[in-house]
């Protein structure tokens, strides 16, 4: 039987964005949730407030992770997946 090596070598990028995009996720639940309809306008209206939201509770984040986390957020219930996923 061979024996398993330990050694990994991560070939992911971006960990600080991974370790947060759960949470990033859910503070953002509310902005694309279907159900959620404000004021008679669709969910891709509120795409501006989702920013705000994000960057005010991840300020960390870049201007690029933070497009990528909406944007992902966004396609999860665009697929109807929502957050079942993560």
């Amino acid at each position: 039987m061979s024996e398993v090596t330990s050694a990994f070598t991560e070939r992911r990028t971006m960990l600080t964005l991974r370790e947060s995009f759960p949470a990033a996720c859910e503070s953002l639940k509310p902005f694309f949730d279907p159900a959620n309809s404000w004021g008679g306008a669709a969910n891709h209206h509120h795409d501006h407030l989702a920013l705000m939201a994000l960057r005010e509770q991840f300020p960390h984040f870049s201007a690029q992770e933070s497009y990528i986390v909406i944007a992902t957020v966004k396609r999860l219930h665009a697929t109807g997946a929502g957050f079942n996923t993560l």
